[in-house]
């Protein structure tokens, strides 16, 4: 039966989880989830199973302490209940003499707290939902029996009081990172078939609407509040027990009348594992992602159930007697929903009521269930917990097919590939902004450097003219320079000429003067003369050569700088020849990033177009599987009708026949009774088996482990093997007997020791396995245990054992030897009824066949039980024993009595009149036959009678 609100966008992903079916305290392991092909790398498609695994409802039984009223009646309550938590069994007993015996997987007793029902029965359910799939827990039982404070119980004052509905939300918000997942949660209740919002108490009547194609349930119009934190749980389920509907009755003061069903929808991203980079030019990365998103959508449903309920004992009256006919209504729909599931019945009437339509999805449906009952201990309410015991005996029968449901998060594709897509037009357009910034600039210092290079050659060409004129100038002075130049050196000639000439002339004259001292005078004048013109001229001259110097110096420099001009000119033309051809370059480079900024702009076009084709075809592809496994759905169920239809008429005469029997003395039930003993020895058949695969050495190695909880769980397999009968004789010759005797002497612990004196309490009922329990010193192992422990249960276990070993009189004198007998009566101090009980069993078993063997003439002499104090401890204990208990004592004091060695030690501590009054007010036959026998036929007896 399925439960929720209508699928998610996206394809959902059906496929089986492979999980080992074993402890419900054990988290079992989950698959990995399998994703579809990526549209970013091409990988094959994912390989969905068609088959799914197969999950049994787990059934978990708890009874509640006694109530005031029971605690009141003190002696004279009378429980219909007894517990073996070890075996995970509950003896139902009707009366005295008729009890029945029930498996569960899990028993819880009067003092388990609620953190442990929450981890054995809600955390695996809860752990299961936060991997993906979907989920229930459940309370049922009769009214006031603690399904409300099992389930509902907030607890905020006190943690450890808080029920399922907190812990599970607790634990689920731990778990989860609101960042990326969500919770949320719906808070409904079912009162007089109406479905109501806790939560918004103006939302009645709702309507629940069922998904034609999935047959997935959702309720339109209930308020789905998103969870923040723990203190909002506690703000909402409060509201929620504000507004559900409670009474006060005569079984419970605050009686829910309603069914209450806390919905908590999850939803939860699976983590992308592949990436793929791409490079941009920039040096900026950006990720792709390599696979689809997934995202996982489950519920989990908590269920606290309103408890079936009598009208004569609850007294509800006037508008409450409505309120119970719809609630026992809706449970018996539940009840018929179950018996044909467990009976894999060809209809289900699941549209009987509307607690089974929204619970169609927890039995026989595709969510991990969990069960708890809940019963009371008191025997006048035998026919509401037999019948509540038996509800939960047939939804252990109910199996479901639990499935993985994950989508496809398109919606966040889209969402990623857009976001990726418009970071990559951003960044284009960024570096398109950037090259058009670099290319002004660049153009700019083209312009400026064509500017400065016009500039630079019009400078040049007029610095070039200027010189050129300057040159001309520079040219012509020189040539005017050099004529006047010329012209004085032939004006110099001239008058050297002339001196010459005149010198010649004054050579002469001075000759003549030689000749004539009159002439002399003449001369000296004319050369004094002479002299003076010579002089003027030489300096004349001197003067025209320093000019000429002076002249050709100035001609030097100039000539200097004509070629400095035309040496700076040429270096301006190579610099203007560099800066084009840098020019140039540049602008090759701008123009070839360019080009390559288009061609990748237009690759990121293409690759966006092929993603979106990518999709269009993988959503094509999609409704394709999709219409395909309807059809194969639909051709399965075809098949499934055509076999079942050949069957029909013996199914219905089957259904016929297990409904006609009401009430626990018809024949039918009893037929019933029998069937349900032989499938729980099927089953144990079936564990044996399988331990005969797995190699019972594998299990018994597993004694000598390091860890104490191995330990614990292969001493409980053992002891779990040991009590069928053909499973003792391979545990001894593995070494079973040995492993447990060793664990008993070395271990310190009390679970432990609990357990393993289990186990041979088991092997102690089988003959040959006495002898070597009690060689192998066994009963003195025991007796020590006896001695340390103060744990009840531990205590009852060890005399259980002790009480199997009393059974053979071959070993009464080495069992008195090892203390087997002070170990009993000492365990008398810890006062519990069941561990007294088996002290009395020990006891009338030793006496037994003490007698027994006293009588036929193999042993004589005084009893080993008096010697070691037992008959002063019947004396003084015998009206102190419930009646159960007293039964075993008194056939053990007959026993005793029977021996004639015994006979003053009764009459010593005054057995005489505990003898007659067995003989007239024991509730057994045999004893009082026995205690009759002993007085009349002893005649020291008779004596003191007398």
């Amino acid at each position: 039966m399925a439960t929720g609100s209508g699928s998610g966008a996206g394809r959902a992903s059906v496929r089986p989880v492979d999980r080992p079916r074993g402890s419900s305290t054990a988290r079992s392991k989950s698959v990995a989830p399998r994703r579809p092909p990526s549209p970013a790398r091409a990988r094959p498609a994912a390989d969905h199973d068609a088959t799914a695994d197969l999950c049994r409802v787990r059934v978990a039984l708890r009874i509640r302490p006694k109530n005031a009223d029971e605690l009141a009646q003190g002696a004279d309550f009378d429980t219909c209940v007894e517990l073996q938590p070890e075996c995970k069994k509950l003896k139902l007993k009707k009366n005295n003499w008729a009890s029945e015996s029930y498996q569960f997987d899990e028993i819880f007793g009067e003092n388990s707290s609620q953190k442990r029902i929450y981890e054995v029965v809600a955390k695996p359910v809860v752990e299961s939902v936060l991997e993906g799939y979907n989920g229930t827990v459940m309370a049922y039982g009769q009214t006031g029996t603690g399904k409300t404070y099992t389930v509902g119980q907030l607890g905020k004052e006190d943690p450890s009081e808080r029920g399922i509905m907190v812990r599970a939300l607790e634990h689920i918000l731990s778990s989860m990172s609101l960042e990326t997942d969500s919770v949320a949660v719906s808070y409904l209740q079912l009162y007089l078939e109406s479905v109501q919002d806790l939560l918004a108490p103006e939302k009645t009547n709702i309507p629940i609407v069922e998904d034609p194609k999935t047959g997935e349930v959702s309720l339109p119009g209930a308020a789905i509040v998103e969870i923040k934190d723990l203190e909002h749980v506690f703000q909402l389920l409060q509201i929620g027990e504000t507004n559900r509907h409670a009474a006060n009755t005569k079984m419970n003061t605050e009686s829910s009348r309603s069914h209450a069903i806390l919905i908590i929808h999850l939803q939860r991203s699976l983590k992308i594992k592949e990436e793929t980079t791409v490079s941009i030019p920039s040096d900026t990365e950006h990720t792709l992602p390599g696979d689809l998103p997934l995202v996982l959508k489950s519920k989990l449903l908590i269920v606290d159930l309103a408890g079936s309920e009598r009208i004569d004992k609850s007294g509800s009256e006037g508008h409450m007697i409505e309120e119970a006919k719809f609630i026992n209504l809706s449970l018996s729909s539940l009840g018929k929903c179950i018996n044909a599931l467990a009976e894999n019945s060809s209809h289900i009437p699941t549209r009987d009521s509307k607690l089974t339509r929204m619970l169609r999805d927890s039995f026989g449906g595709t969510a991990r269930t969990s069960l708890v009952v809940t019963i009371g201990p008191s025997a006048r309410h035998y026919s509401e917990t037999s019948s509540t015991v038996l509800f939960g005996q047939r939804a252990m029968k109910v199996v479901n097919t639990i499935r993985l449901k994950e989508e496809v998060d398109y919606e966040t594709l889209y969402k990623n590939v857009e976001n990726e897509v418009d970071h990559l037009t951003s960044e284009m357009e960024r570096q398109q902004k950037l090259r058009h910034r670099e290319k002004m600039q660049l153009e700019k210092r083209l312009k400026e450097s064509e500017t400065f290079l016009n500039d630079l050659r019009m400078t040049s060409s007029m610095q070039i003219e200027n010189l050129e004129k300057e040159k001309h100038q520079f040219e012509y002075a020189v040539k005017r320079l050099m004529q006047e130049l010329e012209e004085k050196e032939g004006r110099n000639n001239v008058l050297s000429e002339k001196i010459v000439h005149l010198e010649t002339s004054l050579n002469e004259k001075k000759q003549q003067q030689l000749e004539s001292f009159s002439t002399t005078q003449i001369l000296a004048e004319t050369t004094k003369t002479y002299e003076k013109k010579m002089g003027e001229l030489l300096r004349e001259l001197e003067e025209e050569r320093s000019r000429s110097a002076s002249m050709k110096g100035h001609f030097n420099v100039l000539e200097q700088q004509l070629s400095d001009a035309r040496s700076s000119a040429q270096f301006q033309e190579n610099t203007a020849r560099e800066l084009k051809r840098e020019l140039s370059k540049i602008t090759q480079t701008f123009t070839s990033q360019v080009h390559s900024l288009e061609e990748k702009i237009s690759q990121l076009v293409s690759e966006k177009e092929l993603i979106y084709e990518e999709l269009k075809s993988t959503q094509a592809k999609v409704q394709d599987e999709a219409s395909h496994r309807q059809s194969l759905e639909a051709e399965v169920l075809r098949l499934k009708r055509s076999k079942t239809d050949n069957c029909a008429e013996e199914s219905k005469t089957l259904c016929g026949m297990v409904r006609s029997g009401s009430g626990l003395g018809s024949e039918a039930f009893m037929h019933k009774s029998g069937n349900l003993k032989e499938t729980l020895a099927s089953q144990r058949g079936t564990i044996s088996k399988i331990f005969e695969e797995v190699g019972l050495p594998n299990v018994l190695a597993l004694l000598k482990s390091e860890e104490l909880e191995v330990q614990i769980h292969a001493v409980k397999v053992v002891a779990n093997l040991a009590a069928e009968d053909i499973n003792q004789e391979k545990i001894v010759e593995e070494g079973g007997l040995d492993a447990l005797l060793s664990l008993l002497e070395t271990s310190e612990n009390t679970t432990i020791h609990r357990a393993t004196a289990g186990a041979i309490a088991n092997l102690a009922m089988n003959v040959s396995n006495q002898a070597l329990i009690m060689n192998k010193g066994g009963a003195r192992l025991l007796a020590n245990i006896a001695s340390k422990t103060d744990d009840p249960q531990t205590m009852r276990m060890v005399a259980g054992a002790i009480a199997n070993l009393c059974g053979n009189e071959k070993w009464h004198a080495m069992l008195k030897q090892d203390g087997g007998i002070k170990a009993l009566l000492g365990m008398f101090q810890t006062g519990h009824t069941d561990v007294i009980a088996q002290i009395a069993r020990g006891l009338a078993n030793f006496a037994k066949c003490e007698s027994r063997v006293i009588s036929q003439g193999h042993k004589k002499g005084r009893s080993l039980l008096i010697e070691d104090g037992v008959l002063s401890w019947i004396m003084a204990n015998s009206t102190m024993f419930p009646p159960s208990t007293r039964r075993h004592i008194e056939l053990a004091f007959c026993h005793l009595a029977q021996n004639v060695e015994n006979s003053r030690d009764i009459i010593i501590t005054g057995g005489i009149k505990e003898l007659l009054r067995i003989s007239r007010e024991s509730s057994r036959d045999d004893a009082r036959n026995l205690a009759k026998k002993a007085l009349n036929s002893n005649p020291a007896f008779l004596k003191e009678i007398q």
